[in-house]
C-alpha cells in the first residue's frame, strides 16, 4: 500500500490535493492521510487550541462522510492533526512511512493565523526526499493520460524517469519527453540528443510508450508549459533545485516559475547527490 500525505487547511483550494489523490488511489491502492498542522505559538490559549483542534476533528469528519465514497474498495482516507511548523510536520508524517508521496495544492487560504498552503507548498517541496505531486488551481484530470518529460543539460535532470515511468505503467500513461534547451551549440545540442537516447532507451526497456521532441528558446519553462498545453498533458515531471541558502529551503527558479505557471498537475522529484554513471539510480538514498 502507498501513502499518500495530503496537507489540509479546509479551504477550497486544498481540497483539490485531496481529490487529486483520490484519483491516483483508482489505480494504486493507497492509504491517503491527511494532515492539518497546528500553529506552534505562545500567543495561543490552551483553550483556543482545543477549539482549534476541536474545529479541525469535525471538518475532517465531514470530509471523510463526503469522500469516502470516492475511494477504492482497498484504499483508506484518515487525518491526522500536529502541532509546529508546516512543512516540517508534512514532511516528517511522509518520511514515516517507506513508500510515500505527498499531494499538495500550490494555492489556498487558511481560516487561522497562518496560510497552509501556497508558500508552505515551496518549502515542502524543498524539504522533501519524498516525491510530491502539486496541483494549481484544480486543474487536473481524472485520468493520467500524458505525461510530459522535460529534459535540460544537467546531470539530475534524468533522475525523475524512474519515478516518472512507475506512474506511466501505472495508468498505461504516454511519456512526451522533451529535450528544452535556450543554448543553439552543437554541444549542448549533442548532450541533450544522449540524454534523450538513454531516457528512450529505459522506456522501450520498461515497454512504455513515448514521443520525443526538441524545443529551443529563451524561456525553456514557457517552452515546456506550450508544449504541454498544445498535447493536453495531466502530469509534468520536474527536478526541483534549492537555493544556495537551505535555512530559507528556496526552490530554484525553474521550479518555482513551473510550479506557478503549469496547466496540470507537476510531479517533483528532488535530486540525489550521487549519480550511478551510466543509469538513473542514485548512491547514499
Amino acid at each position: 500500500m502507498k501513502h499518500i500525505i495530503v496537507p489540509i487547511d479546509f479551504s477550497k483550494e486544498s481540497l483539490h490535493g485531496l481529490r487529486l489523490a483520490l484519483v491516483l488511489s483508482e489505480k494504486i491502492v493507497s492509504n491517503i492521510q491527511m494532515v492539518y498542522v497546528q500553529k506552534k505559538s505562545s500567543d495561543y490559549s490552551p483553550g483556543s487550541r482545543e477549539e482549534e483542534r476541536k474545529y479541525a476533528k469535525k471538518k475532517f469528519e465531514k470530509i471523510i462522510s463526503d469522500y469516502k465514497k470516492m475511494l477504492s474498495e482497498k484504499s483508506k482516507l484518515s487525518y491526522i492533526i500536529k502541532k509546529g511548523k508546516v512543512y516540517e510536520e508534512v514532511v516528517n508524517q511522509a518520511q514515516a512511512f517507506k513508500d510515500s508521496m505527498i499531494v499538495s495544492s500550490t494555492h489556498g487560504g487558511s481560516g487561522f493565523e497562518e496560510l497552509f498552503i501556497g508558500s508552505n507548498t515551496f518549502k515542502i517541496i524543498s524539504a522533501a526526499e519524498r516525491p510530491v505531486i502539486t496541483i494549481r488551481h484544480g486543474a487536473y484530470s481524472d485520468y493520467i493520460s500524458r505525461i510530459v518529460l522535460p529534459i535540460d543539460s544537467s546531470v539530475e535532470s534524468r533522475q525523475k524517469v524512474p519515478k516518472t515511468a512507475e506512474i506511466a505503467k501505472i495508468f498505461n500513461s504516454v511519456i512526451h519527453v522533451v529535450c528544452v534547451t535556450s543554448s543553439k551549440g552543437k554541444h549542448i545540442k549533442n548532450k541533450l540528443n544522449a540524454y534523450s537516447k538513454q531516457v528512450c532507451d529505459y522506456l522501450k526497456e520498461q515497454k512504455i510508450q513515448y514521443t520525443t521532441k526538441f524545443l529551443i528558446g529563451e524561456n525553456i519553462v514557457d517552452l515546456t508549459i506550450l508544449y504541454s498545453k498544445s498535447i493536453k498533458a495531466d502530469l509534468i515531471s520536474i527536478m526541483t533545485e534549492q537555493g544556495k541558502s537551505i535555512s530559507y529551503l528556496l526552490l530554484g527558479s525553474y521550479a518555482h516559475q513551473m510550479l506557478n505557471k503549469a496547466p496540470c498537475p507537476v510531479l517533483c522529484i528532488t535530486p540525489k547527490e550521487f549519480l550511478i554513471p551510466g543509469s538513473f539510480k542514485t548512491l547514499g538514498g
